[in-house]
């Protein structure tokens, strides 16, 4: 793999940067950011630093909810079957046990902080979803679960005394010294760059759906927190594990809207264009088979049947208690004409979650002193090679919660004295001709849409690896001055190590389908791939 050895994608040297200093710095504004900055001591400072508003992160575009054993009927060993079933025997099970036996108090947590979830009389209304054995889901307002729980989290992070945010910043880097993180390089354009020097530093970025065409993610998803945690000389792991959604909605021309597992859950089918319902074609359980079994077979059927798309069929049920159960996506449906409850609703896969990241332990602490991370930017043990529905919010609040709680210890522990001025990075000299940065970054989704998504062929990886290599050597090796170019840096470095890691996993598991390698290798392939500058490690 020939990613040139950058170590910081901008210039600066601490004579002339302004320099914050905090206790704690908490990189990313999602749920997991700010359950973490929630965990830290009053006593110690935090800043809490997000890309672009407080509200704007993956969660909350969340629709379907919270899994958590909550029913008399249900039981923890049956949740943690289902995430370690979902999750291709890579899962480590002591994780998942858990985060499964720490859900219920996290989800009652929430509801003491005035979470408003959705009820059937005076009981938790529980929803079903692909994977789960069980009724186990807890969603609000129907789909809007992501939106409710960022509420939440900011009425107390708001009046939290010594919790700052800064928004519409954009971390570039990571600040190490000796190896030892020593918070990060940011910038706005009010202020231009600014060096945060922090005795301990929470990264909780989120993903990269954006390096994918066809995405559930927001813009803001392009993987900075997964490569400056790389260029930082942290350990990933399990990078070739996306779980592409098999729902999103597919109108030419349109941005790609989820359309939520629960709508599976409550009933809904997948028919193709001649109306029929194949999914008990591919797997027994039909709709509610898993996201990889699920998408697997949708791609499988439109190449049968030669048309872009699949279809959700709703018609059969109630439609006053369709519209009132999904009212977010029913409304999104509308503006293209369609009614959720009556009409054929178009889908197909899109790129939704990374199961791969930055390592961590189960208090969050990564393989780089002084920095952890929480949520979707790290490889915690619980999704393995596919994540079971609804457990991101749950691994988000466990983690946030114990990175944030461990963070905060470790920062009462570390000296306040700092030496700003034993790091820097000097200008290069800049390149005349200008990029079409976003024609690059275009370029980009569509090769990793092609070679690197749902189905996989190592002579399609390779092809992808050559041109994205040819991409690094003239785009990594430059100064960018605006996010549009940093974050082009970071993509095409995570698109790298996706490929790399596919391209060594020669087997079909969970959401890696390779197809010359269609079985599931547990002699050979039971076990992780982890990446690192300058090595990488299978294990």
């Amino acid at each position: 793999m020939a990613l040139p050895a950058v170590r910081y994608l901008v210039p600066f040297h601490p004579k002339q940067v302004p320099h914050f200093f905090t206790d704690v710095l908490i990189i990313g504004g999602g749920l997991a950011g700010y359950r973490a900055a929630l965990a830290i001591d009053s006593d110690l400072s935090a800043l809490l630093v997000t890309k672009s508003t407080r509200w704007e992160s993956n969660t909350s575009y969340a629709q379907g909810g919270i899994a958590g054993v909550l029913s008399p009927e249900d039981r923890f060993e049956d949740h943690v079957a289902d995430t370690i079933e979902a999750g291709g025997s890579l899962c480590d099970s002591r994780i998942v046990e858990m985060v499964v036996r720490e859900g219920p108090r996290l989800i009652r947590e929430l509801i003491d902080w005035g979470a408003n979830f959705d009820r059937s009389g005076d009981q938790l209304a529980l929803g079903r979803e692909g994977g789960h054995r069980r009724q186990r889901i807890v969603h609000a307002q129907g789909d809007a679960t992501g939106r409710e729980l960022i509420r939440v989290m900011l009425d107390r992070v708001e009046v939290a005394p010594n919790i700052a945010i800064w928004e519409n910043t954009f971390t570039i880097d990571l600040l190490t010294v000796d190896g030892v993180c020593r918070g990060a390089i940011v910038w706005n354009p009010q202020h231009g760059k600014t060096l945060i020097w922090a005795r301990q530093t929470i990264l909780c970025t989120g993903s990269a759906g954006q390096v994918y065409r066809e995405t559930t993610n927001p813009e803001i998803a392009t993987g900075d927190g997964l490569a400056m945690a790389y260029r930082a000389g942290a350990e990933l792991r399990d990078m070739e594990f996306v779980q592409f959604h098999p729902t999103v909605l597919y109108i030419a021309g349109s941005a790609r809207h989820l359309i939520t597992e629960a709508i599976r859950g409550e009933g809904g089918r997948l028919i193709d264009r001649d109306g029929y319902r194949f999914m008990f074609d591919y797997d027994p359980r039909g709709e509610l088979a898993p996201r990889d079994i699920v998408s697997r077979a949708i791609v499988a059927q439109m190449a049968k049947t030669q048309h872009p798309c699949v279809y959700l069929d709703l018609s059969h049920l109630q439609p006053e208690a369709v519209r009132a159960r999904f009212p977010g996506i029913a409304a999104i449906c509308a503006r293209f004409n369609l009614d959720l409850a009556r009409d054929r609703i178009p889908v197909r896969p899109g790129a939704h979650y990374m199961m791969g990241g930055v390592i961590i332990d189960d208090e969050g602490r990564t393989s780089i002193p002084g920095l952890w991370a929480a949520g979707e930017v790290t490889s915690s043990g619980l999704h393995g090679a596919n994540r079971l529905a609804s457990n991101s919010l749950l691994e988000a609040l466990c983690f946030g919660e114990r990175a944030g709680r461990a963070a905060g210890a470790a920062a009462k522990q570390t000296p306040e004295e700092l030496r700003p001025a034993l790091i820097s990075n000097p200008r290069i000299e800049s390149v005349e001709d200008q990029l079409d940065l976003v024609d690059i970054s275009n370029s980009l989704k569509s090769l990793m849409w092609r070679y690197v998504g749902v189905r996989r062929l190592g002579e399609g990886l390779r092809e992808a690896a050559r041109q994205i290599d040819h991409w690094c050597q003239y785009v990594l090796s430059r100064q960018f001055a605006k996010p549009v170019g940093w974050e082009l840096q970071n993509m095409l470095i995570v698109s790298r190590l996706i490929i790399e890691a596919a391209l060594i996993r020669e087997e079909t598991r969970g959401s890696h389908v390779r197809i010359d390698f269609p079985e599931t290798d547990d002699v050979n392939w039971r076990r992780h791939i982890t990446l690192r500058i300058p090595q990488m490690r299978i294990g």
